[in-house]
């Protein structure tokens, strides 16, 4: 917005000096508002006084500074502050005045007019000196701000998001949380409910209007209004992160999708293990890294980060580590020392997370970082490990060493489906079965995982599903036919219909 700052007289000088100087300064005010000065204005064809009318009609706001002295008078009587002051109100422009002084009294008569004219028609400061009237204009600017809302002082997910409407947020997807959360947690409203109620329910409008908060987790394309609101997940092999990167995705969607899509692709790269069904007709799974831990760090990046940064959330898999980065910092009554223990949920966006837990994403109470350290001690891996970095919160999950006589790639791991060998399913296999649950090429499952080698990815990748039952080939005497195809099994359809379960997967 541009602000005209009026009135040239030398006993203004200093004010106007300083005025300037802090509207180009303040990081708040420079971001929304550029001012005009006549004597900054470059040179031009124009009389001085058509150049002022010009500048007001292009401003948004008339900052006026009327003093004692009237000005140089035209052939009309009248100063320049006053024909700006004229025509910014004919204009309909917002109005700033600010007079110098409390007595009227020594005040040029013109002046004195022009200053009961005001008086009359809009609230006016009375002022002393230039920080008396900068600290009077940063407060109006503010209250303008906050009128036309483009700032808040309200929490970020309570506050409405602008230019989206109740035409941006998905029904379906409305409904389907309404199912989840009076399956998980009986959530009291019926399942036949209009959407519009689950939102006023929730909490969810502003004035009629979606929140933050609604567009995050109903919205059709909620990246389309909340940019940074993605999840950047990365896979390196080494230690630490190196181009080119091995597998590298941006996942879009509500908060519901972001959080499914990252811990997809995290369990999607480690190592899954399979036992036999000795003791049950299904068969044991466990992930090296427990997928509950997995989960609970990426659900609570995504629910609990600042969301007014122009940084995401980070999820990087290392080959020794998980790393999970959101943008954001703990609340004043939070320490790194205190997560660790029992401690008060404190949300950074409470709007947000009970739609999170009332769809068992997450849980109350402040227990997930504890879970977390239990979890961890019972796979036996290492504790978290949590450090604020540069604004980041960060969460760091330790993956287990391989032990000693293991084969490269894989873990030590309980026996073979109704076999004496050794099996371990990787991340990529899953993601193989899921994948060949329609008829696949070759060259498709291989991008799974990040294979260029086809002889190689026959025989370490496939073949071992393959002897196992759980992936066939549609042309079994041709095995290396150019029109060869892999589906899944039965078998392999049964292994996955226990993980999603065990997942929790609708």
């Amino acid at each position: 917005m541009k602000i005209f700052i009026s009135s040239v007289q030398k006993e203004f000088a200093t004010e106007r000096k300083a005025l300037a100087e802090y509207l180009s300064g303040d990081p708040l005010l420079r971001r929304f508002f550029e001012y005009f000065l006549f004597e900054e204005a470059p040179a031009a064809d124009q009389r001085a006084d058509q150049c002022y009318l010009d500048e007001v009609d292009r401003c948004d706001i008339y900052l006026g500074i009327f003093g004692n002295e009237y000005g140089r008078e035209d052939a009309e009587g009248l100063s320049p502050t006053h024909r700006e002051f004229n025509r910014a109100t004919e204009k309909g422009k917002n109005r700033l005045i600010y007079v110098k002084g409390a007595d009227d009294g020594v005040r040029h008569p013109k002046m004195r007019a022009l200053v009961n004219d005001a008086a009359g028609s809009l609230i006016r400061r009375r002022i002393n000196s230039a920080g008396e009237l900068i600290a009077a204009v940063y407060a109006s600017l503010v209250r303008i701000l906050e009128e036309r809302e483009l700032i808040r002082f309200g929490p970020f997910d309570a506050t409405f998001c602008r230019n989206a409407t109740l035409d941006d947020l998905d029904d379906d997807k409305i409904a389907r949380f309404l199912m989840l959360a009076r399956r998980g947690r009986n959530f009291p409203l019926p399942g036949d409910t209009p959407p519009h109620e689950v939102l006023v329910h929730l909490n969810l409008l502003d004035k009629g209007r979606p929140t933050h908060a609604a567009v995050l987790l109903f919205g059709r394309q909620p990246q389309r209004f909340l940019i940074t609101s993605e999840v950047k997940c990365a896979h390196f092999h080494g230690y630490e992160v190196a181009k080119p990167i091995p597998s590298y995705q941006v996942y879009k969607g509500t908060v519901f999708d972001l959080v499914d899509q990252a811990k997809d692709f995290v369990l999607s790269k480690i190592d899954l293990w399979v036992g036999t069904r000795a003791e049950s007709t299904q068969a044991p799974t466990k992930y090296e890294i427990p997928q509950e831990v997995v989960a609970e760090a990426i659900v609570n990046a995504v629910v609990h980060r600042d969301y007014t940064s122009n940084a995401g959330v980070q999820v990087m898999l290392f080959k020794d580590r998980l790393e999970v980065w959101n943008p954001g910092t703990l609340p004043p009554t939070l320490t790194l020392e205190k997560l660790r223990g029992p401690h008060a949920s404190v949300p950074h966006n409470p709007l947000l997370a009970e739609p999170m837990y009332l769809t068992k994403y997450i849980e109350r109470m402040g227990t997930g970082i504890r879970d977390m350290i239990r979890r961890c001690r019972k796979a036996g891996l290492a504790e978290p490990e949590i450090r604020i970095d540069a604004g980041f919160f960060v969460l760091t999950i330790r993956r287990k060493k391989p032990e000693p006589g293991a084969q490269a790639g894989t873990r030590s791991a309980p026996g073979r489906h109704q076999v004496g060998t050794r099996l371990a399913l990787s991340g990529h296999q899953v993601a193989i079965l899921r994948k060949c649950l329609i008829i696949s090429p070759i060259g498709d499952l291989m991008e799974i995982a990040e294979r260029t080698d086809r002889t190689k990815f026959r025989n370490q990748v496939l073949k071992p599903l393959i002897d196992e039952g759980f992936v066939q080939m549609t042309i079994p005497d041709k095995p290396t036919s150019s029109k060869q195809r892999y589906q899944t099994t039965e078998k392999g359809r049964a292994l996955l219909e226990q993980l999603d379960m065990e997942e929790g997967r609708p």
